[in-house]
């Protein structure tokens, strides 16, 4: 269940009055609460009298008036007053006690502020990047590898557990072009058509002992096996640690006499009807669950197809006791989710088990250009690359920053820049101006104000609205996660972290806080700044972006 928020507070209430009112049943939705757009129109609205109105016959103005004072009632002094607006709205103005009180909750759930929530947990399998070991990991996948690992990290503070996979393609012809490749390199050749050119096949070719007499698969599986040492080193730099990596090869092998696990997934469709001989050719119905025609999982040669490879690796995976398979794909990939939600469902599983993620494609922008050229390939940027040129956290928040479903143009001048112009220098220069701030109080008179446990509103001028505004800001953390963890959106986190940022830098100016008089509102500007920076620090670490204390 999610925990109880400030907001979740307020939206209980909201719901209690409307159930204390509707005696003509519950209305057919739940009633939202939001921040207005406009200034004053209130701190938060709600459309529960419009929904309302039609349960009790009545006008939807008068069904407000009536929840308005029902809300009065409930709330009490934390609601300065309601107002009606238009055909209905409930406009709420919130009283200071109220967000003090929401700040000190902010406070009160520290490190578990916005954790949790899953309902229910679930075991997750998310598989990504799963590039192809015939060349190193490029700009393209660095994408995948960002989203996959931001992804991981929103789904586990939420609650659930998950199981990173790399699946790697060390089953096919392809390996076989890589190790005629490197063979070619270690006689001083050229590579084949159609095979692998660059600096790295000449590297390969140098640290495979005997590349040029070995026999070819000893020198196609060590030039993988060398590939995939090398993306595991470039994903470690790029703070991503996958739990499995997994052999598509694997997949092919018999186990101690028993069929291999592609055989074993021919068995299962076998005995549920999905499959069928044709010319030869092993064929499953894909037709029968929404796709344009069946599909060929073995060939009249006995050689199975890349999709049998595909079909058994997600059997293996429902056999593993996986709640949900997340398996986030590249864009080359959309023509393929269709054959593989129907392979799922042939399989037995659930629709809602298999969700397909198609990444977008990025392109590197330089001057204004679109760069695409490489220091060591002139064909493509490698991780590594992007990573030496504008550093991990940079190239981690400009992959996320925009929607997975969207193509991007990443900005490399702007990623290297210093200056309040690149969004993630500015949210991290926020973290350590407040960090600057609070060794300034110090830390005897920081822990002096968080332990009095609750927030005092000192005589004098009510808050500011800087101060209302970050608070506001502060509250909407557990939503922005939920959405983002829900919907598979860690750019909104990206977004969020921005605003936050800039309702700190507003609050920086408009308030001083070390120094404040009296000692009260010090104290509430110092827990204000305590409870920033930790929300701060925690929207970056989902990001897997660095929160430094100085820059």
């Amino acid at each position: 269940m999610t925990p109880m928020t400030p907001i979740a507070d307020l939206r209980a209430a909201v719901e209690a009055a409307v159930a204390a009112l509707g005696d003509g049943g519950p209305p057919r939705a739940a009633p939202t609460l939001e921040r207005p757009k406009q200034a004053g129109h209130g701190d938060y609205a709600t459309n529960a009298a419009l929904l309302l109105a039609p349960v009790l016959r009545q006008s939807p103005r008068d069904v407000a008036a009536r929840l308005a004072d029902a809300l009065q009632a409930r709330l009490g002094t934390a609601l300065q007053r309601v107002e009606v607006a238009g055909p209905g709205f409930l406009n709420l103005f919130l009283a200071d006690a109220w967000y003090l009180g929401a700040l000190d909750g902010v406070l009160a759930a520290g490190d578990r502020f916005g954790a949790g929530g899953a309902d229910p947990p679930r075991r997750v399998n998310l598989e990504f990047v799963s590039a192809n070991p015939t060349g190193p990991l490029h700009v393209g996948h660095s994408r995948n590898a960002a989203y996959g690992d931001a992804l991981a990290r929103m789904l586990a503070f939420r609650g659930h557990r998950i199981h990173r996979e790399f699946y790697v393609n060390d089953f096919g012809s392809q390996v076989y072009r890589l190790g005629e490749s490197i063979q070619a390199r270690a006689r001083g050749q050229e590579p084949p058509d159609e095979g692998y050119v660059g600096a790295y096949v000449a590297e390969l070719a140098e640290q495979i002992e005997g590349a040029a007499t070995l026999p070819l698969a000893a020198v196609a599986f060590r030039g993988v096996e060398l590939m995939v040492e090398r993306a595991r080193a470039s994903l470690v730099r790029f703070r991503i640690e996958f739990d499995a990596w997994f052999s598509e090869r694997s997949l092919h092998a018999r186990r101690d006499g028993k069929p291999s696990l592609v055989e074993h997934a021919f068995e299962v469709l076998e005995r549920q009807g999905r499959t069928y001989r044709s010319e030869g050719a092993l064929w499953l119905r894909t037709s029968d669950f929404g796709d344009d025609k069946d599909r060929v999982l073995e060939r009249s040669n006995g050689e199975h197809t890349y999709f049998a490879s595909d079909i058994a690796y997600h059997q293996d995976k429902r056999e593993r006791g996986f709640d949900l398979l997340l398996d986030v794909w590249g864009a080359d990939h959309h023509g393929y989710i269709e054959r593989m939600q129907a392979a799922w469902r042939a399989l037995g599983g659930e629709p809602d088990g298999l969700e397909l993620i198609i990444m977008q494609f990025v392109h590197l922008v330089e001057r204004g250009e679109r760069a695409a050229m490489s220091k060591r390939r002139g064909e493509f940027v490698t991780l590594d690359e992007l990573v030496a040129e504008i550093g991990v956290d940079a190239a981690r928040w400009f992959l996320l920053a925009r929607s997975h479903d969207t193509a991007i143009d990443l900005d490399l001048d702007l990623a290297r820049e210093q200056s309040n112009e690149n969004p993630v220098y500015y949210v991290q220069y926020a973290h350590a101006r407040i960090a600057s701030v609070l060794r300034k109080a110090g830390e005897a008179r920081v822990d002096a104000a968080l332990a009095a446990g609750e927030t005092v509103l000192p005589d004098g001028p009510a808050l500011h609205e800087s101060e209302r505004t970050l608070v506001k800001k502060l509250l909407a953390f557990p939503d922005e996660v939920a959405e983002a963890a829900d919907r598979r959106a860690p750019h909104r986190v990206a977004t969020y972290a921005l605003e936050l940022a800039q309702a700190f830098t507003a609050f920086y100016r408009d308030c001083q806080v070390v120094g404040a008089q009296p000692a009260a509102l010090e104290d509430l500007r110092l827990r204000l700044c305590v409870a920033t920076r930790r929300t701060i620090a925690r929207a970056l670490g989902l990001l897997g972006v660095r929160a430094p204390d100085e820059m």
